[in-house]
């Protein structure tokens, strides 16, 4: 965030100094630029640096995920106040799953353990711990057991978590429960 801001202020100075040049060159030849030149020149470098990286926000962040983490869903967004994005819709959510890393329970074999993380734009990413049942198909968010509780795995992930469907078309699904590297890692 602290170099994307000031990216920002570089760009508006980048833009202002064009604009600087442009008026001393009005200057040599005997006219005058208006004076608005200047801040126009600076807004439109922030404008337009901001616009860019919201557009390239999404590629960065896929560029920097390490191996096993992929992506399984995104949300594009318009907006009323972003014109622009009706032209070209920007990604500012998904959800990437660390599919590398999934588990299978060691008893029951369609029962997996998976990390989701959860990025938007500037916000920080969150990770959420996330069982697939792959023959139902749902998933639920997974709660740590408490120090010294008795309950099985199993046990506890029926009393603990709140199932939603998940159908076999869904990327996690598909990712978790169909590809050959998420089935090989035993938990």
């Amino acid at each position: 965030m602290l170099f994307e801001f000031i990216a920002t202020i570089a760009a508006a100075f980048g833009m202002a100094g064009l604009a600087l040049i442009i008026t001393h060159l009005c200057k040599l030849s005997g006219k005058r630029a208006p004076k608005w030149l200047i801040p126009l020149f600076a807004a439109i470098g922030i404008f337009g640096f901001q616009v860019h990286q919201e557009y390239n926000w999404y590629g960065q962040q896929v560029r920097q995920l390490p191996d096993g983490v992929e992506i399984v869903k995104t949300a594009e967004s318009t907006e009323w106040f972003r014109p622009w994005s009706y032209v070209k819709p920007q990604v500012l959510r998904f959800i990437a799953a660390d599919t590398g890393n999934a588990s299978m329970h060691a008893d029951n074999p369609d029962m997996h353990l998976v990390n989701l993380y959860l990025f938007e734009r500037r916000r920080s990413v969150q990770k959420v711990l996330q069982v697939i049942d792959c023959t139902t198909p749902a998933r639920a968010d997974y709660v740590i057991p408490e120090k010294g509780s008795t309950l099985t795995v199993d046990e506890h992930v029926k009393q603990t978590t709140a199932w939603r469907e998940l159908t076999t078309d869904d990327p996690l699904f598909i990712k978790i429960c169909t590809d050959e590297s998420a089935q090989s890692n035993n938990a």
